[in-house]
């Protein structure tokens, strides 16, 4: 151990040597030689602006710019409606107006769909899989849905409401172009 504490003490004390003052003449010589030897016509002239740069740039801005307008796209062709609550129901007579001079209408004892309505919730995109004997990758989209449909009967002003959940699994076939 004293070994390496004394070989550390004697490095601890050494100074790098100051160059000979032929080196620094020597130095300046061949850098003057060079300054001279470069003549303007052997020299690329720069230009004020990196064009390289500036139009890698503007493509890369290009290339996004296209991208978010083609991923808008996608998206408003793939909305669906949420939730949709069908307009007021027209209430008409089933049976044609009897012409025996009572003057009214008469309608059958029957439950007329009012409306009906889907709501999506919780989707998810369960990422890129490979199917049986596909080429291709496939999108996995899962939906989950409560749809309620009602009916009302126009003669008795009885009314009838059904929900249910539902899911769905969507396989979206994915090219790579």
């Amino acid at each position: 151990m004293n070994d390496f504490s004394e070989l550390e003490n004697e490095l601890k004390k050494l100074r790098p040597a100051q160059p000979s003052p032929i080196l620094f003449e020597r130095v300046e010589k061949a850098m003057g030689v060079w300054r001279a030897g470069a003549s303007p016509a052997r020299q690329p002239k720069r230009s004020p602006y990196n064009w390289l740069s500036l139009g890698l740039g503007l493509a890369a801005a290009a290339v996004l710019f296209l991208f978010a307008t083609i991923n808008m796209e996608r998206t408003q062709e793939r909305r669906e409606k949420i939730a949709q609550i069908s307009p007021a129901p027209e209430t008409s007579s089933v049976l044609p107006e009897r012409r025996n001079g009572s003057g009214g209408s008469t309608s059958l004892n029957r439950f007329i769909p009012t409306g009906a309505t889907q709501v999506v919730y919780n989707t998810r995109d369960e990422g890129l899989q490979f199917a049986l004997g596909s080429e291709q990758p496939l999108r996995r989209l899962r939906y989950q849905t409560h749809q309620t449909w009602q009916w009302r009967n126009p003669t008795t002003g009885a009314s009838l409401r059904v929900s249910y959940p539902s899911e769905e699994v969507v396989l979206i076939p994915v090219s790579g172009q």
